[in-house]
């Protein structure tokens, strides 16, 4: 492999996200394949290697009256699972090495002191050790440079450093027949490609029920002795490469987090008194402007909307117009109409109806002012959710909206499901007119939906409760209002944890809203609108980088490798 070509791709290469991932197991798998060194015609072959092999096999089952592995030959006719080079042949693990059982232990024979006892967790994350007292056969014992298999749902190979030890039930050891005739070094890169190939392939659950007399026919390629150890030195040298690389992207992408995450918290934080809400643009537009460069992960883009929309309802987003209608006086018809609906007793009065008086909040700006969430809208539509019991599907029946119908945008002509109009009826007060914003308000606790036109005459379900804002509210700010951090926060920690996760349409009501003047409302929609647009254009950016990315990596990857597969033809 062309190393230096490679090194002058791979800041390209690198936005792929598994870039370095996929180069390993591309190696490993030509390295099983012959495809990662060239073969020497001076070589011995495999198949005078095998001779020896099962030569010893057969002496260590007569010395140690063992039953023989299940082990078989393979012929010419056999399908194997890939073409080997001249000079390789193919066999089964039980032909190379027995595999060894460990030992079972009861909780009573764990001791705190006396030989270790290796289990799965001290082969990956574990240091608490358990011991045992008991003398055992040396082959329930491993030693360091023993090579080692987890089958647990860890799994994989391990050639064990450590001292001394016994190896639990749930680790085979696998000692070589002829440790002159086979390279324990080129085995273990082996089933490192093996291993890996069942996780690739979704399967690695199989694992689970991996027994020893399958382990002992997995197919392993047995190249030439020289070749083998030629093998071990290229994969090493390349892994070393890749390891290289791999720091170098880690530390790239840290510092890349790093600056992403400073910048946005500096845009999060309330603006010193001496700065102002000017400075606070300034950051603001600063970040918004060199954001491009830093992002090269999905989370960046997540990150920059829901500062987006903190910005919005916190008045930094937008700057204030001192001619624009105060909102208390905007608001005051719809306040008034409300009261007067409720002397008239044609509306019931609620808990929130004598706090419609608006606030000042300190952290706002002086032109906003905050109002319960019940206050805001249409006071002979009210926060209200829907069918309790819909019943089955019925064809041509009334269009029904569940929890997993909502949407922002990109909707179907029509809801999923139908629901038969004599159940539909007695919900009349829920029916859709287009235009509602929809809440989830069991399971999927604080999904926001726009009704369509085309929805018109519809009806929701008891998860969704309908929201129809007032005239002086403007739908689309209060929809960035409810997707940003404060109320989805608010949401969540209003939720009761019942049979499912359910918000009560009282506690929504209850929600405090920032509202600005009308005219600032619509400059914050379109403002957002604009923003949100550019983090599509990122992540649409981010997707295509990825995908080229991992296109230029296999290009160059067959470049550099070209020579080694056309000697290997």
């Amino acid at each position: 492999m062309n190393a230096e070509r490679l090194l002058q791709h791979f800041d390209r290469i690198a936005e792929a996200p598994d870039a370095v991932p996929r180069l390993r197991r591309f190696i490993l798998d030509l390295a099983v394949r012959g495809k990662l060194v060239e073969q020497d015609p001076d070589d011995e072959p495999g198949t005078e290697l095998l001779k020896r092999i099962k030569m010893a096999k057969a002496r260590r089952n007569l010395k140690e009256k063992t039953k023989p592995g299940k082990g078989r030959n393979f012929d010419a006719n056999e399908k194997a699972a890939y073409h080997l080079p001249s000079g390789w042949v193919w066999t089964s693990l039980a032909d190379l090495t027995a595999v060894l059982n460990g030992r079972a232990y009861a909780k009573n024979e764990l001791l705190d002191q006396g030989t270790p006892v290796l289990r799965v967790g001290n082969l990956f994350t574990s240091d608490h050790w358990y011991y045992s007292s008991l003398t055992l056969e040396d082959d329930k014992y491993c030693n360091a440079g023993d090579l080692l298999f987890s089958w647990s749902a860890s799994f994989g190979p391990f050639i064990w450093p450590g001292p001394r030890v016994i190896y639990h039930y749930h680790i085979w050891k696998l000692s070589l027949h002829d440790e002159l005739s086979l390279d324990k070094n080129y085995l273990y890169r082996f089933l490192l490609h093996k291993t890996q190939e069942i996780k690739d392939s979704g399967h690695g659950v199989s694992m689970l029920h991996m027994t020893k007399e399958k382990m002992e026919l997995v197919q392993v390629p047995l190249p030439p002795l020289a070749e083998q150890r030629r093998i071990v030195a290229k994969v090493d040298e390349l892994m070393a490469l890749c390891d290289r690389l791999e720091a170098a992207q880690n530390k790239r992408e840290q510092r890349r987090d790093r600056l992403a995450a400073a910048s946005l918290n500096r845009i999060n934080q309330p603006a010193p008194a001496a700065e102002g809400e000017a400075a606070l643009r300034e950051h603001a537009r600063f970040h918004l402007t060199h954001f491009p460069r830093l992002t090269t992960r999905l989370w960046h883009i997540k990150a920059l909307r829901e500062t987006i929309l903190n910005l919005a309802v916190f008045g930094c987003l937008v700057a204030q117009d001192p001619k624009d209608e105060p909102i208390d006086v905007t608001l005051r018809a719809a306040l008034d109409r409300r009261a007067a609906l409720i002397r008239a007793k044609k509306v019931r009065q609620k808990k929130h109806d004598d706090l419609a008086a608006l606030t000042k909040r300190n952290n706002l700006p002086a032109s906003w002012a905050v109002e319960r969430l019940g206050n805001l809208v249409d006071p002979e539509n009210t926060i209200s959710y829907g069918v309790l019991v819909p019943g089955n599907e019925v064809a041509d029946g009334i269009p029904f909206v569940r929890a997993q119908d909502l949407a922002l945008n990109s909707h179907p002509e029509r809801p999923n499901k139908s629901i038969a109009p004599e159940i539909e009826k007695a919900y009349a007060r829920t029916r859709l007119q287009g235009g509602e914003i929809l809440l989830c308000v069991v399971g999927s606790i604080g999904k926001l939906g726009i009704v369509p036109p085309s929805w018109a005459g519809a009806n929701i379900a008891r998860a969704v409760a309908r929201i129809l804002p007032v005239p002086e509210v403007f739908r689309d700010y209060l929809l960035v209002v409810l997707q940003a951090k404060p109320l989805q926060t608010y949401f969540t920690e209003a939720t009761r944890t019942l049979a499912q996760p359910t918000l009560n349409v009282g506690l929504i009501e209850q929600a405090a809203i920032p509202l600005p003047p009308l005219a600032e409302q619509h400059r914050i929609v379109a403002k957002v609108d604009e923003l949100m647009a550019v983090c599509d254009q990122l992540e649409a950016n981010l997707t295509s980088t990825q995908t080229d990315s991992r296109r230029l990596l296999e290009a160059v990857l067959r470049d550099a490798l070209a020579p080694v597969l056309e000697a290997a033809a």
